[in-house]
């Protein structure tokens, strides 16, 4: 009997799992452990750094509509390699930052080569590739989010203690270059064609690419309007927590504790997004999104208040088992509640939106910190905003039909015609 080809979609979630690895690893991830490098080295205070952390998110959530316009225009592989290079050379520069303005400059460099080479373009060839299997897929081609945190934190963390951000700074940047622009320009493809055939079995792929909302029809839409409220959130206490985790832990224990306590969020993370895929493929993602997000109150509650290593260490897998599903259940919503014809233009503007919530957590959590003395209100902060995204995500109601507001008048008419549906 002879084996059915793998999939080429798989080969494509292959290459965008090295590519978020990458670029969560040495941005998402590791902009705490540059916080304390830069507080350390240059005497920064802590929330001028945090907002600096506020401009990456800001100029990330403004290139990722550019970034979605031309994955739909054109080839997605001349956007990744053009992050690529924009990142290497931001992190390059960090090495040589000496004073805030150009800290700030640096860092909205950085956003921009990060839209380009992470969320944007991994989720909408996801959404292109996959439609039974999303889920299963997105959550394998996510998980290099999470293996970023695991492997390449800590290396950043002893690499910048051996040899300080300057030194490090060249290696950085070389890691990005090498780890995102190879591998998507060799393997990444926009979308199944003739060269690369869907199987006969319509669960992996058979995705309509025209098919589903446009943008106007979608950004109009409550559930639209309620999800993406849900996530500026959720995300406000997501990035502010990851933010501040290292300097947190690190605070109240040592630098060893915390780069450990970021590798377990980040493992934790792993273990939880494939349990999520499996949940996701099984049950109501509505419901269990909002499990996720009471399981990030509670995590956020246990790091306001505690401070033993153990509680931290706990405190910090807690919040782990939620962040990696959080970051796929919103892209996984609206491919589900929009189809995949305006995808990326959709997604992108819900993360420019999103990105008041990225940008604002590092800010006023490094701010009340600055302010109180002390991490307590600010995580208490982010107790409140997830539980705000809790009740937005309670109100959001049914999913919409992903063929598009007038796809029940549509079935009608093929029905009364005797027309097959498109």
């Amino acid at each position: 009997m002879t084996r059915s080809p793998v999939y080429y979609g798989w080969y494509v979630v292959a290459a965008l799992f090295v590519m978020l690895t990458t670029a969560s690893g040495l941005a998402f991830y590791n902009l705490s452990v540059y916080m304390n490098a830069l507080v350390v080295s240059h005497g920064f205070p802590v929330g001028s750094v945090s907002t600096a952390i506020a401009v990456f998110f800001v100029a990330s959530g403004l290139a990722g509509l550019g970034a979605a316009r031309m994955i739909q225009d054109r080839d997605p592989r001349w956007t990744i390699a053009f992050g690529g290079i924009v990142g290497a050379l931001a992190l390059l520069a960090l090495g040589r930052v000496e004073t805030l303005w150009q800290l700030y400059l640096v860092y909205g460099l950085f956003g921009i080569g990060h839209a380009c080479a992470a969320l944007v373009p991994a989720t909408t060839l996801v959404a292109r590739w996959f439609h039974a299997r999303r889920a299963i897929a997105l959550s394998v081609a996510s998980t290099g989010l999470s293996i970023g945190g695991v492997l390449v934190t800590p290396a950043s963390v002893s690499l910048i203690a051996s040899v300080g951000l300057e030194g490090a700074a060249p290696w950085l940047a070389l890691a990005w270059l090498l780890g995102i622009v190879p591998v998507t320009a060799l393997v990444v493809r926009a979308a199944p064609d003739a060269g690369h055939p869907q199987p006969s079995d319509p669960a992996p792929g058979r995705v309509e690419i025209e098919s589903g909302w446009t943008r106007a029809e979608a950004v109009r839409s409550r559930f639209f309007l309620l999800v993406t409220l849900a996530w500026v959130l959720l995300m406000l206490a997501q990035v502010g927590g990851i933010s501040h985790l290292f300097n947190l832990v690190a605070t109240r224990s040592d630098a060893a504790v915390g780069a450990s306590a970021v590798s377990l969020m980040a493992s934790a993370s792993i273990v939880g997004r494939f349990v999520g895929g499996w949940l996701i493929s099984r049950f109501d993602t509505r419901v269990f999104a909002l499990v996720c997000v009471v399981g990030q109150a509670a995590s956020m509650s246990l790091l306001a208040l505690a401070a033993t290593p153990t509680l931290l260490l706990v405190a910090a897998g807690l919040f782990g088992s939620t962040v990696g599903n959080l970051l796929m259940l919103q892209p996984l919503l609206l491919a589900e509640a929009f189809g995949v014809r305006d995808y990326g233009r959709i997604f992108s503007l819900s993360q420019l939106l999103t990105t008041l919530g990225v940008a604002a957590g590092p800010a006023l959590l490094g701010l009340l910190y600055d302010g109180f003395g002390g991490y307590t209100p600010a995580f208490g902060l982010a107790v409140c905003a997830s539980v705000g995204a809790l009740l937005a995500l309670l109100g959001m109601g049914p999913l919409p039909d992903p063929e598009g507001p007038d796809s029940a008048g549509r079935r009608s008419s093929a029905a009364g015609t005797g027309m097959p549906r498109a």
